[in-house]
């Protein structure tokens, strides 16, 4: 069995829990991650995969990248794993539907697999599962929540939001826009 270690990173949706073997990040969990990961091995501060993984992360919270370059290695099944390569070529700022993602792969009457398969990415925000969404633009699940996906979509301008008034810049759950 691979040994993996896992570290908290800040970031602008609470803390993430990075998880990494030797060679590969592994997982990207939010707080409340949907479903819940199982146990992921040691806590380090160091540690070469995950030290690149919390750099690219920072800086796209940031604002200054688009996407990711760190080693990534999801486990699950092959048709998880297809699905999962899929979500890396929608671009920053793109999106895409379940159905959409189905023809991609080559299933297109795979539409509700692939959604279980989207919903069990283990690599969130790396392989961009929050740029999927339903018929007509619906937003639909998030292993983070919705308020996550939809700050997600905000942040690479692919979805207009407005804020409430005394709304903290990324707490509470953002609103559409009316325009």
């Amino acid at each position: 069995m691979t040994r993996l270690v896992q570290r908290s990173l800040p970031s602008p949706l609470g803390p993430l829990r990075l998880v990494a073997s030797d060679a590969a990040l592994v997982g990207v969990y939010f707080p409340e991650h949907r479903p819940a990961p199982a146990h992921a091995g040691d806590e380090v501060v160091r540690h070469p995969v995950l030290d690149v993984a919390a750099r690219e992360l920072d800086e796209y919270f940031a604002g200054r990248r688009r996407g990711f370059t760190v080693a990534t290695e999801p486990r699950g099944t092959a048709f998880q794993r297809a699905v999962w390569r899929a979500l890396a070529d929608i671009g920053f700022g793109e999106q895409r539907t379940y159905a959409e993602l189905a023809r991609a792969i080559g299933s297109p009457r795979a539409v509700r697999a692939v959604g279980a398969a989207n919903g069990r990415n283990p690599l969130s925000i790396v392989l961009p599962c929050h740029r999927v969404v339903g018929t007509g633009g619906a937003l639909t699940g998030y292993a983070g929540g919705l308020a996550a996906k939809q700050w997600l979509l905000a942040h690479e301008g692919a979805l207009a939001v407005t804020r409430g008034e005394g709304d903290a810049p990324y707490g509470g759950l953002l609103r559409h826009a009316s325009t």
